[in-house]
C-alpha cells in the first residue's frame, strides 16, 4: 500500500485492530473528521459511531462506543471503552440490548438513568448497523 497511516484500535481488554490504512473517518464529539497520512497532531473525544477504515481493498466499518482518538502524522490510535469488528458482533445479543434500552426509555421511572439508557440504545443500534454492513444514517 502506498501512502498509508497506521491505525491501532485498543480497548481495555485487547487490541481490536492494527493495520496500515489509507484513511480513517471518525465521529468526534464535535463532528466527523477524516484522517490521511501526514495529518496534523490531534486528540479528540469520540462519539458512539462506526469508525470507517479505508484501504486499497475497500471500506470497512468498526463499531466504536466512545473513547478518544489520538492522531499523529504517521499513526492513529483509538482508545475505546469497547469496539467490535463486524464479524465479532453477536446480533442476538445486540438486539436484546436494544430491546432492553428501549424498554427502559419507554417505561422510565425516576430511578432510570435516562442518559445511560440512551447511550445503551445508541451502542446497540450502531452494533447492529455495523453487523448489517454499515448502513449509518444519523440516529
Amino acid at each position: 500500500m502506498a501512502n498509508t497511516i497506521r491505525l491501532d484500535i485498543v480497548t481495555p481488554e485487547r487490541i481490536v485492530y492494527s493495520d496500515d490504512v489509507n484513511m480513517v473517518i471518525a465521529r468526534a464529539t464535535d463532528g466527523d473528521i477524516g484522517i490521511l497520512p501526514g495529518h496534523a497532531p490531534l486528540v479528540a473525544g469520540m462519539d458512539i459511531w462506526p469508525l470507517r477504515v479505508i484501504k486499497d481493498e475497500g471500506e470497512r466499518q468498526i463499531s466504536v462506543c466512545g473513547g478518544f482518538i489520538e492522531v499523529r502524522p504517521d499513526k492513529v490510535t483509538v482508545l475505546a471503552s469497547c469496539a467490535e469488528l463486524p464479524d465479532e458482533i453477536d446480533v442476538k445479543r445486540a438486539e436484546a440490548a436494544r430491546a432492553r434500552a428501549e424498554g427502559r426509555i419507554k417505561d422510565a421511572t425516576p430511578n432510570v438513568d435516562m442518559a445511560r439508557a440512551e447511550a445503551a440504545l445508541r451502542r446497540a443500534i450502531i452494533r447492529l448497523r455495523v453487523a448489517e454492513g454499515g448502513k449509518t444514517r444519523d440516529i
